[in-house]
């Protein structure tokens, strides 16, 4: 039998059970370190993992769950921008669009002085087209000529306005009106495009 064992064998009860108590000790320490421990990190990690995923799904469910509505809603959004669009005239209706302007201030007895279409100002998706116009008439025909391009079917702006000195013609007061017709245009993607390649040149 080997010395060290046999040495062992004859220490008292209490001091073989205290060497028993030590390796169980070390062998319990080394278990719970080397093994438990990577274990447990690994149980932790899995339980964030599956919380993460379960509020991930919670999320996806909810948005599942009001995916018809969702839809709903992005259509009425399309109508309205459909409608908005509808309002913008493409580049081809603007000489039309312009001379129904002239002819809105003729309708309503002013004398167009100055019709002069300026540049255009291109935006995002549309551009902008202003007009200056210098009309003589009497504050009624002017108030009638605003209003009658309010209602236009496009959208026309009226900017800059500035009222002359009333005169006197024919027994009738009359006025200077000068101000800036702005209507807009929609840009295509045609457009768009050729701007775009324009720039790469």
């Amino acid at each position: 039998m080997n010395a060290r064992v046999e040495k062992v064998l004859n220490l008292p009860s209490y001091q073989r059970g205290l060497i028993v108590l030590i390796i169980m000790a070390i062998v319990g320490a080394g278990f719970y370190f080397l093994i438990f421990q990577a274990q447990l990190d690994e149980h932790g990690s899995l339980i964030k993992k599956r919380d993460s995923a379960q509020v991930k799904l919670q999320k996806n469910q909810k948005i599942a769950n009001n995916l018809a509505v969702y839809r709903a809603e992005y259509e009425k959004m399309q109508t309205k921008l459909d409608q908005a669009l509808g309002e913008l005239p493409l580049k081809s209706e603007i000489p039309s669009l312009l001379t129904s302007i002239g002819d809105l201030a003729r309708d309503k007895g002013l004398e167009i002085l100055r019709f002069k279409p300026a540049g255009e100002t291109s935006k995002d998706f549309y551009a902008e087209v202003p007009v200056s116009l210098k009309l003589v008439g009497s504050y009624h025909q002017a108030a009638a000529f605003f209003d009658a391009v309010s209602h236009m079917k496009r959208i026309v702006n009226i900017q800059g306005l500035s009222l002359g000195s009333a005169k006197k013609v024919d027994g009738k007061t009359t006025l200077a009106v000068a101000c800036n017709a702005i209507t807009f245009r929609f840009i295509d993607k045609a457009e768009k495009t050729g701007k775009k390649g324009g720039k790469k040149k």
